[in-house]
């Protein structure tokens, strides 16, 4: 209950800081939706479906921070993943403009919540994530993308995933 609280805090600081910091010239927030698996290595290779969200809040015009929330189906249990992202463009914008093809890498760290049932009953864990890989996103419009990255992680695991980003501003 502690670390979903401090969690909670860490997100609402980071969305309650960004104002202050738009006003100094940033870009604009970003919205993404992404979709993918994760492949869990177990007595053999486990593969579960996800999907996901995140914003991300550029600090530089090639750094940005935010909160990201992924739901992982298994069978008969089900993963939970929220955290605080840092992403690094490894190219910044030219002109003011996103390049047509940016890569990028990711760290991030939080909380892995998982419940499920068994013939004994509920269980329910929770315990430290982190995540870091990078990948690349492909504008297609004047603020959408799209692109892939892979990433690995704690609870062990690689997440290979695709996503669709809006930039909410100019």
């Amino acid at each position: 209950m502690k670390s979903s609280l401090t969690l909670a805090a860490t997100l609402l600081l980071g969305v309650l800081a960004y104002p202050a910091a738009a006003q100094e010239g940033r870009p604009a927030p970003v919205v993404e939706i992404a979709a993918g698996q994760y492949l869990f290595p177990d007595d053999s290779l486990v593969r579960e479906g996800f999907f996901g969200g995140t914003v991300r809040f550029p600090v530089t015009p090639r750094l940005s921070l935010g909160p990201e929330v992924a739901y992982v189906a298994g069978r008969n249990h089900y993963h939970l993943v929220a955290s605080v992202n840092m992403t690094y463009d490894v190219v910044g914008p030219a002109g003011g403009r996103d390049l047509a093809v940016t890569p990028f890498f990711t760290v991030g760290g939080g909380l892995f919540s998982s419940r499920g049932t068994a013939p004994f009953g509920t269980t329910t864990y929770n315990e430290g994530a982190f995540t870091a890989g990078g990948g690349v996103r492909a504008r297609v419009g004047e603020r959408t993308y799209v692109g892939g990255e892979v990433r690995l992680g704690w609870e062990l695991h690689v997440r290979v995933n695709a996503f669709v980003g809006v930039r909410l501003g100019k």
